[in-house]
């Protein structure tokens, strides 16, 4: 697949890929200035986008892979995902709380300013 169709595939940038390349997540063929990236680097980038988005470093995603890589298995890379997923998980939950929290205490100063009549009005629709 080349560039551009990569780029389309799976809604990234050139930039992006170059730069999983430089980082050494992808590895496509290069046929002159020409890249063609391979199935292996499509399954990667899907992990990589799906690291990502869920907040992983790319460290932990290169970890991941390269298990993958070594033992040419993937229950090694399937277990580190787990405990890496574990870790964010816990991450996020506490992010929510906090911002739960948060929004909670906003709101009740909105309520209060409101109240209080020192709340700008909003400008009629």
């Amino acid at each position: 697949m080349t560039i551009n169709k990569m780029c389309s595939a799976y809604d990234v940038t050139p930039r992006t890929l170059r730069f999983y390349e430089a980082k050494e997540l992808l590895a496509p063929i290069r046929q002159g200035t020409k890249r063609l990236f391979t199935r292996r680097d499509r399954a990667r980038l899907t992990l990589i986008l799906r690291g990502k988005r869920f907040g992983f470093s790319l460290e932990d995603i290169r970890q991941t892979l390269d298990l993958y890589d070594r033992d040419g298995s993937d229950a090694a890379q399937r277990q580190r995902a787990c405990e890496i997923a574990r870790e964010r998980l816990v991450v996020m939950e506490a992010q929510r709380a906090e911002l739960d929290v948060a929004i909670r205490e906003l709101k009740a100063e909105l309520a209060n300013a409101d109240a209080k009549g020192h709340a700008p009005r909003q400008a009629a629709e």
